[in-house]
């Protein structure tokens, strides 16, 4: 797989969530890549993309703290990325090292 932004070949991949970007990133240079590019099942991707979608639910984005009950709420999407990231690294075993990046928002208030 080629990263965006330095065209080179990676084989280190991580699953990280980011507010507007796609879920898999390249672990050596840190590029957000296109998950349609990324060799794994259709419903793993969608399984991703619904993941995505609830990133910051622990963020008062209005005063950039966060919600109450916000730490409960990043350790269980941090608990469910890493299934996802352990499932990307599963079906693209042997190609690809597949690495999680939790969230540590809510845990620096």
């Amino acid at each position: 797989m080629k990263c965006l932004c330095t065209q080179q070949e990676t084989n280190e991949l991580k699953v990280e969530g980011d507010v507007s970007a796609d879920p898999i990133w390249c672990n050596r240079c840190n590029c957000n890549l296109d998950i349609e590019e990324i060799p794994i099942e259709f419903d793993l991707k969608l399984e991703l993309m619904k993941w995505i979608e609830k990133y910051g639910e622990w963020v008062d984005w209005d005063s950039d703290g966060i919600v109450p009950n916000g730490v409960k709420l990043e350790e269980a999407h941090n608990k469910e990325g890493l299934k996802l990231a352990e499932k990307v690294q599963k079906e693209l075993e042997g190609r690809y090292n597949v690495s999680y990046s939790p969230s540590t928002f809510a845990k620096e208030y």
